[in-house]
Formats: C-alpha cells, structure tokens, sequence
C-alpha cells in the first residue's frame, strides 16, 4: 500500500508532544535511553517510588528545547500512575506569562493544577487561603486603568462541600488568568504576594497538599507527584533591578520551589547549567539538575555512532511505517527516500535533535510534495535552514563556535549561555562524560572551515 504523503507530513509534526500511553503515539515513540547515557527518568522514578515515596522529592530536568523531555515527563506521569500515584501534569506557559514570572504565580499555578485534578476529594475549609485570595481580590478590586474587577463573595472559595470544591481552584484561576493578561495588575499581585510567600507555602501545604495526600492515601494511592513542564522556557530578559529572570526564578528563590510537600519536577533551562551562579543553584536543590543530552548521530571524534544513528533513522522511519518491526522498516527505505543516504544525511544533519530532525524532515516533505524525496531537495531545505540561523550570529560567536568545533568543550561564561540557549552547539553524553559540538547545519558554515 502506497505512503499517503499527508499522513506522513502530519505524523512528522514537530511541534507534536508524544503521549505514549495512546496507542497511536506509542508506536512513533523510540527509547534512546540506551544512547542518552542511561535511562535518568527510571532512576527518578526509582527514586520516588522506592527510595523516597512518603517524603517530598524535588528534581530538576533539563536538556535543549525541543529533545524530547516533554515525551520522557508524559511517559514517567504514565508509568508513575501504575505504580499506583495521583500525578498532576501541566505545560506552565498555559499558566504563567512567560516573559514575567514570579515566584508567587509558580506557586498559585501548581496550587490550581492539583486542586483541580482533586475535584474528588473533600478538603475542609482552606481559611489561611481565603485570606490571601481576599486579599489579592482586594488589590485587583482597586482602580487599575479605570477598570473594576469583579470581586466574589467570601463564600465563592469555601471548599467544604463537593459542589464548591472547585471554587478553589476556580478561584485562584480567575485571579491568575488577570495576572497573566495585565502586567499592571501582575506587578501589584506580586507586590502583595511577594512578603507573603511563606504564608503562601504554608498554606498550599497545609490546607491542600497535606490534607489531599492524606485523602489519596486512604483511596488506595502511593502519594502525589506534580510535574510543571515547559519552565525551562522562561525568557531571560532581566528583571526591573537588572536581575535576569531564570536566576532570579531557580538560583533566589529556588528555594521556595523545593518546599511543596509533595513530589515535585521542574523543567530548567539549560542554559542555567553554564551560568555563573549555577553553583548557588545547585546548594538550592536537594541534587543536581538531570539532563537529557542529545542523541548521538556521531563521536566526539566525528565518526559515525551507529547506535545512535540507527535509532534517528527508525525515529524518521516509524513516522512512515508505524506498524512494521525495525527490520521491516529498514526495507522500505528507498519507498520514502532516494537512497538510504539521503536519510543518513537528514539524521547526521540534525545533530541527534529530535525536534529538529523533524523540523527538516517536514519541510523536506513540503518542498518535494512526492515520494520518494531527494538529495538534492534535502541539501536545499538545509541550505535555507543553516541562512535563517546564521544570521544574528556575531563575530564574538563565530569565535566561540570555533573553539567548540575544535575542543568539543564550552567554559561557564555569558555567552556560552547564548549559544546553548540558540541552539547553536549541543551537549552529548558519553561514560558520564559531557561533550559539546556544533550544530551540524552550522558546522558546515564557511565561516568555520
């Protein structure tokens, strides 16, 4: 039966998280854990469910935008909940205004999630709550730009009775959603939320997350996880007393972060890893940030990884054929491509990141709009691509680039940061061992040869 094209197009997605629980998505899904350095999100599995599962935990994940932790965290919240846990998944950009983010708003945004994945289970009345809620009505209620926002009675956010359970999470939504829409109204929140963090915590511990794991306990449940994806998207512009905002979020108040009393995961941005405060973030944390490095397509030396290699391919491959073996795949190569080649030309291009190799893999697809695609297609695609990405490039940079062509190593200075952070150069692992190489699609830039 001949390859419908859309269908290839629209499984390639590159913006598509993987929910590998659904039978669909869970035959495009590859386990690279055996190129990856070993399989870190079984050992944080491990580490709640047997180590630690009547104590908080707290982990902090990162890797390159775009390499897959979304796919691991929604594969790890599926295993966790048949090992018998309540897990609250959510993307924090659907919360928080990502350009401007408190420490406060973290705390409401995951307060929210679990009480409104708990609308089950009967809380007694949260009074310390109600009584910042009020208060933070009351600072929206007054005057901002002429507008009046309504205020709900005290009433709205007594959670004593299943009918009224959700007002807590309904009302702590309604107050977020106006600090994600008006930076005016943000700014004052916080204003008023910042000398209360304490009382914040205390409260989201002892009248929802103690009194809520008590209540899963006694269904049968293991204990509580809550996973906040997509922090590490916070942007790094500084805060108004010149701060940058990622270390003000996890190195100043990292703090706060580990505090919940439940199972906690955060996404980091990577490029935290090569800050010079990222000592500080580490003695913040109770262990090391967990990095899920980049597939390798090549060794550090520039010869091929076969393993690796051959795990891209059956990535690209499966989006095809996602009922065949591995073997059968390999078959059917010359069906979608020119010559098998031209598919480890895409793999090697894409430097072992999984978003981009599908981001090339689709507009090739757009381009040629037949199969099979062609060589000389794919070398255009790249073309166009290594264009886009060149161009804010400067020469300080070019020189950076230089030296992580030549030493596969990068130093912890600022603008190691911005590299990382652009994608230009990725991390790889090897024995435990980092190393650090170009973007392949830069890396063939005449201002590197």
């Amino acid at each position: 039966m001949p390859i419908d094209l859309r269908e290839f197009y629209q499984a390639s997605d590159p913006s598509r998280t993987l929910f590998v629980n659904n039978s669909s998505d869970g035959k495009y899904y590859i386990d690279f854990s055996s190129v990856r350095g070993g399989d870190i999100l079984g050992k944080l599995k491990q580490k709640i469910t047997f180590f630690k599962p009547n104590e908080p935990t707290c982990t902090l994940f990162t890797g390159h935008i775009g390499c897959g932790k979304s796919t691991e965290l929604l594969r790890l919240q599926a295993e966790l909940e048949k090992l018998g846990f309540h897990v609250v998944y959510f993307e924090s950009s659907d919360d928080l205004e990502m350009t401007d983010v408190d420490i406060a708003d973290v705390l409401l945004a995951i307060a929210r999630r679990v009480s409104q994945s708990l609308d089950k289970i009967i809380l007694e009345s949260p009074n310390k709550f109600n009584e910042l809620l009020q208060g933070a009505w009351k600072v929206l209620n007054s005057e901002v730009t002429g507008v009046k926002v309504k205020v709900p009675n005290v009433g709205d956010f007594g959670v004593t009775s299943e009918k009224e359970k959700l007002s807590l999470s309904v009302g702590i939504g309604e107050i977020t959603a106006k600090m994600k829409n008006d930076p005016t109204l943000r700014e004052k929140l916080n204003q008023y939320l910042a000398p209360q963090k304490t009382k914040l915590l205390e409260a989201i511990n002892q009248e929802l997350l103690e009194p809520a794991i008590a209540k899963l306990k006694q269904q049968g449940k293991n204990g509580l996880v809550v996973i906040v994806d997509n922090l590490d998207r916070i942007d790094n512009r500084a805060k108004p007393w010149g701060r940058p905002q990622q270390e003000y979020l996890f190195v100043d108040q990292g703090e706060f972060l580990t505090k919940l009393n439940c199972h906690l995961i955060y996404t980091m941005p990577l490029s935290l890893k090569f800050s010079n405060d990222y000592g500080m973030l580490t003695q913040r944390f109770p262990e090391d940030p967990k990095v899920l490095p980049m597939v390798p397509v090549h060794w550090s030396d520039g010869s091929l990884h076969a393993q690796g290699m051959a795990l891209m391919q059956q990535m690209v491959l499966a989006r095809a054929f996602p009922d065949m073996t591995p073997e059968e795949r390999l078959n059917k190569v010359t069906e979608i491509f020119d010559s098998a080649a031209s598919l480890e030309r895409l793999c090697q291009m894409s430097g072992g990141h999984v978003r981009d190799v599908l981001r090339l893999l689709n507009t090739w697809i757009m381009e040629e709009m037949s199969l099979p695609l062609t060589r000389d297609t794919l070398e255009q695609v790249i073309r166009s691509r290594q264009n886009e990405i060149m161009l804010p490039i400067s020469e300080d940079e070019w020189q950076l680039l230089r030296h992580v062509k030549e030493k596969k190593k990068v130093s912890d200075d600022h603008g190691y940061q911005k590299l990382i952070r652009s994608r230009f150069v990725f991390e790889y692992r090897d024995c435990g061992e980092s190393w650090f190489d170009v973007n392949p699609v830069l890396a063939e830039a005449k201002e590197l040869q």
